[in-house]
């Protein structure tokens, strides 16, 4: 399944979806950042998707690491809310979502790196070199708040 994301754009289709989610800034013994490509946009993005009914909210960002990257995580801390209504991502499946996304730090406990479905690559990538991958800005944004260690989540 296809994915696009608009930001701010006029043209983005009208939502039908509120889709709550979890995303995680997962970092090695160097600092460096995991990221996955997505294969459904081909994009560099951070682990994370969907809560389900049995999940917590940082439950759901444990699950979501282990199924698009095979490692295992703890949750450490929380970067912030990203609820911005002008982001708008669309499926080719006809779901139009506005996401809801909680972005946590986590630290890998156990597991080994392997690609999922979703993804075409994983790779733990120096904070330097984040801004020369292909990655919608919104997770830029979510790397960026992480980088400037923050006293205070982001909320937004």
């Amino acid at each position: 399944m296809a994915r696009t994301e608009y930001y701010d754009d006029p043209a983005a289709p009208e939502p039908n979806s509120l889709v709550v989610a979890a995303s995680a800034v997962v970092t090695n013994d160097e600092g460096r950042v995991l990221l996955q490509l997505r294969r459904d946009s081909n994009l560099w993005a951070l682990p994370g998707g969907g809560m389900e009914m049995t999940d917590s909210l940082p439950g759901t960002a444990v699950r979501e690491v282990k199924e698009e990257t095979g490692l295992d995580v703890e949750i450490t801390g929380l970067v912030g809310t990203y609820t911005d209504p002008r982001h708008i991502i669309a499926y080719s499946d006809g779901e139009v979502r506005r996401q809801f996304n909680v972005c946590f730090t986590a630290r890998v406990v156990g597991g080994q790196l392997a690609i999922s479905d979703e993804s075409t690559e994983l790779r733990f990538v120096q904070p330097e070199e984040i801004d020369q991958l292909p990655m919608h800005h919104t997770q830029q944004l979510r790397i960026r708040h992480f980088l400037e260690h923050r006293d205070r989540p982001y909320l937004g």
